[in-house]
């Protein structure tokens, strides 16, 4: 914000940021959940251990938690006064 950004671009780009490592992490995941599947398939009842509603649930939900863990943080980004935040160091 000291160089010109406004609040809608620094929300933006910490929102982006997290939502790509997020993402990131999910499809990671996912792989090797998909790798894992045989072995937590004694473990299931009623369920296919490959089941996609089941992995798109959870994908949507921890995406959700990750870009509300990230929005607390932007919120707080776009309130800094750019002056007191470059005399800071």
């Amino acid at each position: 914000m000291a160089v010109g950004a406004q609040r809608r671009d620094v929300l933006r780009l910490i929102l982006g940021q997290g939502a790509r490592l997020a993402l990131c992490g999910l499809c990671i995941g996912a792989v090797f959940a998909l790798l894992l599947t045989r072995l937590m398939k004694s473990l299931l009842y009623n369920v296919s251990s490959t089941d996609p509603l089941t992995f798109g649930v959870v994908a949507i939900i921890l995406l959700g938690v990750a870009v509300i863990a990230c929005y607390i943080p932007a919120r707080r980004a776009m309130r800094v006064d750019p002056m007191v935040a470059l005399r800071y160091d």
